[in-house]
């Protein structure tokens, strides 16, 4: 029977037998692939865990100020003549306020026709005096009107000027810089020459609007005022007056129920937020027979239980609400909270004792869900924990891969050079055959001759 060998040469197929083996020595690899997958999928949902739990911290904090139920909002039956802004000093009244007239600055402007040439003014000094202060203004010769009219506004003198042209020519007109009667001025023109005399007052300029306080009664009270805007005239309360009314606006100061529900219904939606997110995360689901991604997670299963468990809890805080549910927050089923809404629209009719039910220390609701917030978001909380414990994995999952890729290669490079040893030997072998097969087709030649 001749010597064979299937295929060329060795038939040996050197490079799928050491891919072969080489695959097999990539499987675990390829688990720990897989491996990090899932702590990067963890660590993303933790990173989610953290947001959700910064934005619950954040409205829990501002519940647990004393403050934030002192808020405070002014309303007006007739915002375009007057307006009000409740500050954190008001207490809640209602004002009557007639305003009988505006506060106006003074308003100067040169004759008709004074102005004959704009681009010499003369020379000498203007003194613009209001109250007790008096600031003087030298204009060389040669000063144009628009150069004299830069010179005022650079000197702040307590007057703007400008130019406005008509049908005489230009006219300079001065507004002062402030409304009410302290403001108005008067101006004094000394060593004079040419046109500057015209910018004199009284004696000179008209004066188109007198400076004048503003007037108005608040609940029949007589009041005057330099500015139109009122600070400091009622307790808590600022006052812009826009316009001289016919009949008395009522202005009315009530706590700000509108914010403080705000705030409730945005501590309420980042509850629920972090609450389904943990729920899902944490759970098996038997339909698509998935699980989530933080199934089994101490951490995670723990902060659901702690959320839950302060959210039952009762307190001591406020003798009125001693539930979450009494002022109007419902737990349901899935863990979520609702609001009832007539529930905490009563609730906000008693701000004082909704700031006691949550911002007392230690026993408020929110003063304990901020601490919860703080004790899992710090430097050594459990999320922090989480975090940096799925960090290190990745990074020792990133070693060991590195670590095994390393081997794998040597792996492949030692089993290369053995069968391509192993190769080269057998086709040796089919070499050395063919010959011995030669060598006795040749001897059964003699035999037939012979």
């Amino acid at each position: 029977m001749p010597i064979s060998s299937p295929g060329i040469g060795s038939g040996l197929d050197v490079n799928s037998i050491v891919s072969q083996l080489v695959e097999l020595e990539r499987r675990p690899i390829a688990i720990l692939q897989t491996q990090k997958t899932r702590l990067n999928t963890q660590l993303s949902s933790i990173g989610l865990v953290q947001s959700y739990m910064a934005n619950l911290q954040s409205v829990a904090a501002q519940l647990g100020k004393a403050d934030f139920w002192t808020k405070s909002v002014a309303s007006s039956s007739d915002s375009t003549a007057v307006a009000a802004t409740a500050l954190a000093s008001a207490v809640p009244a209602s004002y009557s306020i007639e305003v009988l007239s505006l506060a106006s600055a003074q308003s100067l402007s040169t004759a008709a026709g004074a102005i004959t040439d704009a681009s010499n003014m003369g020379a000498g000094t203007l003194t613009v005096t209001r109250g007790a202060t008096a600031i003087p203004i030298t204009i060389a010769d040669g000063t144009s009107l628009a150069a004299v009219r830069d010179q005022i506004n650079a000197a702040k003198a307590g007057v703007s000027a400008v130019i406005i042209q008509d049908g005489t020519g230009p006219r300079l007109v001065l507004t002062g810089s402030d409304t009410g009667t302290a403001n108005a001025v008067s101006i004094a023109v000394t060593g004079a020459s040419g046109q500057l005399t015209a910018l004199s007052y009284p004696a000179g300029m008209t004066q188109d609007r007198p400076a004048a306080n503003a007037s108005l009664k608040i609940n029949g009270l007589l009041i005057g005022s330099a500015k139109n805007n009122l600070s400091g005239v009622v307790d808590g309360l600022n006052l812009t007056l826009a316009k001289v009314t016919a009949s008395p606006v009522q202005v009315t100061v009530g706590h700000d129920s509108a914010t403080m529900k705000k705030g409730i219904t945005d501590f309420v939606s980042a509850y629920n937020e972090i609450s389904r997110y943990l729920s899902t995360q944490t759970k098996y689901d038997e339909a698509s027979k998935v699980a989530g991604a933080l199934q089994g997670d101490r951490s995670a299963v723990g902060l659901l239980n702690r959320l839950r468990s302060t959210l039952q809890q009762t307190s001591t805080a406020s003798t009125v609400f001693t539930r979450l549910s009494d002022l109007g927050l419902e737990l349901q089923r899935d863990g979520s909270i609702k609001v009832n809404d007539s529930k905490l629209d009563a609730a906000l009719a008693d701000p004082a004792e909704m700031a006691r039910a949550f911002s007392t220390l230690q026993t408020g609701f929110g003063q304990r869900f901020k601490a919860l917030s703080d004790s899992v978001l710090g430097t050594e909380g459990l999320l922090t924990t989480r975090t940096n414990g799925l960090r290190d994995s990745i990074s020792r999952n990133d070693k060991d891969q590195k670590r095994l890729e390393d081997r794998v290669a040597r792996v492949q490079e030692r089993l290369t050079r053995q069968y391509s040893a192993l190769d080269n030997n057998l086709n040796q072998i089919n070499g050395l055959g063919s010959f011995v097969q030669q060598q006795i087709t040749n001897w059964n030649k003699s035999d037939n001759r012979l």
